[in-house]
C-alpha cells in the first residue's frame, strides 16, 4: 500500500520524535512515503537546491537531550562543545562537536556545523579492529570542499570498544563482538541521525558513508543488512571477507616469509629490487609504459628469472633471490591453499605489489613477529573467531585446511563477514555504491574485491543491471587505503554525491599523485574492468594522455576458493534466557 510507512520511515519518525519531545520543541519532520522524486519510503525527499540550513536549536541544549529510548540505539550525548571556525580541525567552519555513548560502550564523535549546513550527513569509517573515535579527513574526498567547508554533518564511532588499531581482545565479550561484528554503524546512524533531526530541525535530506580497510568492510555491512540507512556509500579495500582474510591470508603470508629461526626470508632490502624486476617485465603490457602495472594479472613474472645462480650472492649491482626467497615469492603470489591447492582466501598478492609488502609482510627490522601481518593473524586466532577468548593460542595453530576453514567460518562467520551478493533491497532503495582499492594493496587482496563485485554481478542479473547502482574502481600502483607508486588522491566522495544527488554516475575518476601539497600526476581510472592507456603518446604524468581500454587479459573473477559468495549466511546474536543465542537473519531496523 503506497500510503504506509515502510520500516525504515516508522523507525525514523519514532527516533526522531523522541528527540524533539526531549528537547520540549516539535518541528516539522520530513515525510515519510515515496516522495514526489520517485524515491523509495524511508528516503529525504531531495532538494531542488542546496541550501543553507541553520540550527534550530542551541549547542548546549543538544548536551542536554534525552536519547535513552531511541529504538536500538539507546544513547547519552557526553558533551557538546561549541568550535570557532579557527580551532575547527576539520575545516574553516564553526560547529557543535558531541561525543557520545550508544550501550553498551560504542562511543562516538559527531560534528555539527553550525555555519554552512547544507543537509547532509557522513559518516566516517575506522581501519584495523577499530577501538578509537577521533574525527579526521574522510578517505576518498581529496578536493571535496564541501567537506572542509561544513556542508555535512560527519560522525564517526570506536565500534564498541577501546583498544590498540589491531587489538583483537574486545571479542571476549559476546556483545562487543556484534557491535564490532554488524550492529556498531547502524547504531550510530540512528543516534546521529536523531541529534541531526532535533539540532537543525530537519533530518538528513541526504546520507552518505565512506570508508577504507575496515571502513570498507562496515560501509559494505550496511548495503547489506542495513540499505536504508544510507543513500550512498563509499567501500575502499573493503576488509569484507573477514574471517579468511585475518585467519588464513595473513597467516600465509607470515608463514611463507619465516625461516626456520623466527627471521624474515625476505627483508626489506630486497623488496625494492625485487619490485624494479617486476615492473620491468610487464610494466608495458598494459599498453603503457609508465612504471606502474594497470593490469597485473597480464603480468606471469616468476621469481625464478632471478634466482640467484650455484656459487652467486646478490648484490646492489646484481640482485638475485636465493632459493628460499624464490619459494616464499611464488607462495605470496599464490596465496592460501589446502595441500590441494584449494583456496582458502579468494585472493593473493599481485605482482606489482612488492614494494609495499614493507611492514605488512616484511618487518622494516627484526623477527617476524614485527609485521603487521603477524600480528594480525596472532590477535583473530587468540581472540576474534573462537566463541570465547583463548589467549593460549599462537599464529602456529592455525591450519591450513578445508576442515579448519569450516570450523572457523561457521563459528563466526556469520557475525563478521560481509560477503553477501543480494543487494537489492539498497538498490531498490535507492543506495549508490562506489567500490575502490589499490591494485598494489599488500594488506587486502585486490582479486577479493574484483571476485565479490563479480558475485553481485551474477547475483543482481550481470554488468548492466549492476552498475546502474554499484560500480568498482582499481587504482594501479596504489597501496592500502593510499601510499604506493600510482596516483593514490582523488575526490570519490563528490563522484558519490553528484551521482546520488544528480544522477550523474562516475564512468572514471581523476587521480593524483601529490607529493608535499604539489600535484605531480593526474591518471584517470575507468570503471572495472576497464584500464587507462596512454593512446596518444602524450606525458605519461598526464591524464589527457589516456583512453579507456579492455585489459590485455580477460581474468575469470569466479574465483574459485573453500568459501562461497552467497545470501543467507548472517547470523543476529543477542542473550535470551540467560543465553547467548544466535540465529540466521539479516538484523534490519526495527
Amino acid at each position: 500500500m503506497p500510503n504506509q510507512l515502510s520500516r525504515s520511515a516508522r523507525h525514523w519518525l519514532v527516533a526522531a520524535v523522541s528527540v524533539l519531545l526531549a528537547l520540549g520543541v516539535f518541528v516539522g519532520v520530513a515525510q515519510a512515503g515515496t516522495s514526489s522524486g520517485g524515491q523509495a519510503a524511508g528516503r529525504a525527499v531531495p532538494r531542488a537546491a542546496a541550501a543553507v540550513i541553520a540550527p534550530a536549536e542551541s549547542c548546549a541544549a543538544i548536551g542536554q537531550a534525552d536519547l535513552s529510548a531511541l529504538p536500538g540505539a539507546s544513547t547519552t550525548i557526553l558533551s557538546a562543545t561549541s568550535v570557532p571556525a579557527g580551532r575547527n580541525s576539520l575545516g574553516n567552519y564553526a560547529g557543535c562537536q558531541v561525543t557520545g555513548l550508544i550501550a553498551p560502550q560504542i562511543q562516538f564523535q559527531l560534528m555539527l556545523p553550525t555555519q554552512n549546513y547544507q543537509g547532509k550527513y557522513l559518516q566516517l569509517g575506522c581501519g584495523g579492529y577499530c577501538g578509537t573515535d577521533a574525527l579526521g579527513t574522510p578517505a576518498a574526498s581529496y578536493g571535496c570542499v564541501p567537506v572542509t567547508t561544513g556542508q555535512f554533518a560527519e560522525a564517526t564511532d570506536n565500534e564498541g570498544h577501546v583498544g590498540a588499531v589491531f587489538s583483537g581482545a574486545f571479542a571476549a565479550d559476546q556483545n562487543l563482538r556484534v557491535d564490532f561484528g554488524y550492529a556498531s554503524e547502524h547504531a550510530l546512524a540512528v543516534a546521529a541521525k536523531a541529534i541531526i533531526t532535533a539540532f537543525y530541525g530537519h533530518r538528513p535530506a541526504e546520507s552518505y558513508y565512506d570508508g577504507c580497510s575496515q571502513g570498507g568492510h562496515e560501509g559494505l555491512l550496511e548495503a547489506q543488512r542495513y540499505p536504508a540507512d544510507f543513500n550512498g556509500i563509499i567501500a575502499g579495500a573493503p576488509a569484507s571477507i573477514l574471517v579468511p582474510l585475518n585467519i588464513f591470508f595473513q597467516a600465509w603470508n607470515t608463514d611463507a616469509n619465516t625461516g626456520p629461526n623466527g627471521q624474515p626470508i625476505l627483508t626489506a632490502a630486497d623488496l625494492g629490487p625485487l619490485h624494479a624486476a617486476v615492473v620491468k617485465a610487464c610494466d608495458a603490457l598494459d599498453g603503457t609504459t609508465d612504471g606502474l602495472i594497470a593490469d597485473p594479472f597480464a603480468c606471469r613474472w616468476q621469481p625464478k628469472n632471478i634466482e640467484c645462480a650455484p656459487g652467486q650472492t646478490s648484490t646492489a649491482a646484481s640482485f638475485c633471490l636465493t632459493a628460499e626467497q624464490v619459494s616464499t615469492v611464488s607462495k605470496l603470489y599464490s596465496g592460501p591453499a589446502d595441500s590441494h591447492g584449494r583456496l582458502l582466501y579468494p585472493g593473493w598478492q599481485l605482482r606489482g605489489s612488492e614494494a609495499n609488502w614493507l611492514a605488512w609482510i616484511v618487518p622494516p627490522s627484526g623477527p617476524i613477529s614485527g609485521s603487521i601481518d603477524w600480528g594480525i593473524a596472532t590477535q583473530t586466532i587468540k581472540y576474534v573467531v573462537n566463541s570465547g577468548a583463548e589467549p593460549a593460542l599462537t599464529i602456529n595453530d592455525i591450519r591450513f585446511t578445508t576442515a579448519y576453514f569450516d570450523k572457523l567460518m561457521k563459528q563466526t562467520a556469520g557475525i563478521y563477514d560481509a560477503t553477501d551478493p543480494d543487494l537489492r533491497a539498497f538498490k531498490a532503495d535507492g543506495g549508490k555504491l562506489l567500490l575502490w582499492q589499490g591494485l598494489a594493496d599488500p594488506a587486502i587482496s585486490p582479486v577479493g574485491t574484483i571476485a565479490y563485485y563479480q558475485a553481485v554481478q551474477n547475483f543482481m542479473g550481470g554488468a548492466a543491471h549492476t552498475t546502474d547502482f554499484a560500480r568498482l574502481f582499481m587504482l594501479p600502483g596504489v597501496s592500502h587505503c593510499g601510499g604506493g607508486d600510482g596516483p593514490d588522491s582523488f575526490n570519490g566522495l563528490g563522484a558519490l554525491v553528484n551521482w546520488v544527488e544528480q544522477g550523474q554516475a562516475p564512468a572514471s575518476l581523476l587521480t593524483s599523485k601529490v607529493v608535499n601539497g604539489q600535484v605531480t600526476q593526474t591518471r584517470p581510472v575507468y570503471q572495472y574492468p576497464l584500464i587507462a592507456v596512454d593512446t596518444t603518446g602524450g606525458p605519461v604524468t598526464q591524464a589527457s594522455s589516456y583512453a579507456a581500454q579492455q585489459p590485455p587479459v580477460s581474468f575469470d573473477a569466479n574465483v574459485k576458493w573453500a568459501g562461497t559468495f552467497s545470501p543467507g549466511y548472517e547470523q543476529v546474536c543477542s542473550w535470551a534466557g540467560g543465553r547467548w543465542v544466535c540465529r540466521p537473519g539479516q538484523a534490519g531496523p526495527p
